[in-house]
């Protein structure tokens, strides 16, 4: 017998099955990831037929059969369309949909994920927005919710929380002054750099976007962030090329 659920979340990517319908994915705040089939969502009257597409934040209800779930109606709350009105805003946006898609799972608590990549899809919307600056709080706090994240907290030699100035790539962690000294592995790294690192990591979601950063400092930030998805991701996203 099959059963019927109600899901709420953001559609990460949807793709062409048959003549007439859609499999999409949506990262849903009950389920985590889900995979499911919208039959006659390519239909041009169809009534799913915007609310499966990407960038959707929507509700949909479903039914559950032996190996997948089928999309019965859905009901759009938000869809950001206005993004792709800007060329830059909607290679970032999609970009945001495929590193979700990347990292999240199915049957797993992805609340977390969802509310990060619905906060970042409406601070991008905003007319006066900093797309580098929301790209690496959105990077950086991905990591996070992997439970893998720069260790800028204390000192990974002597475990001290203060005097920290200098960083190691091959430990992915901060070090004290006085031990660099003698180990002699770590580059220095500013100490504002420090606390926006902590702040990013550390703060509720609902704020991580309340701040802003002088040219100088984001574009420390930007350069941590590339150095260190460069050592830690092997993974290359296909939506990164169109990145300006």
């Amino acid at each position: 017998m099959s059963e019927n659920l109600s899901f709420q979340g953001v559609v990460l990517s949807s793709s062409p099955i048959g003549e007439n319908d859609k499999r999409v994915v949506i990262l849903t705040v009950e389920k985590g990831k889900i995979s499911a089939f919208a039959k006659g969502a390519r239909k041009g009257k169809s009534a799913i037929t915007l609310a499966t597409n990407p960038l959707v934040f929507g509700t949909f209800n479903a039914f559950k059969g032996k190996n997948s779930y089928t999309i019965t109606s859905a009901d759009v709350i938000k869809y950001f369309d206005f993004l792709t009105k800007d060329y830059d805003k909607l290679c970032l946006a999609s970009y945001f949909l495929e590193v979700s898609d990347f990292f999240s799972t199915e049957n797993t608590d992805e609340k977390e994920r969802l509310n990060l990549l619905y906060l970042s899809l409406s601070m991008l919307s905003k007319e006066d927005c900093n797309r580098v600056l929301i790209k690496r709080i959105y990077e950086l706090r991905t990591f996070t919710i992997n439970g893998e994240y720069p260790n800028v907290f204390s000192c990974l030699n002597c475990g001290k929380n203060e005097n920290l100035g200098f960083y190691s790539e091959e430990k992915n962690g901060i070090i004290c002054v006085d031990c660099e000294k003698k180990i002699k592995e770590g580059y220095e790294i500013d100490k504002d750099l420090i606390y926006v690192l902590k702040y990013v990591i550390t703060s509720p979601i609902k704020k991580l976007f309340s701040f802003k950063l002088k040219e100088n400092l984001l574009n420390k930030f930007d350069y941590f962030m590339d150095r260190y998805i460069d050592k830690n991701l092997c993974h290359r996203f296909r939506s990164e090329k169109f990145l300006n």
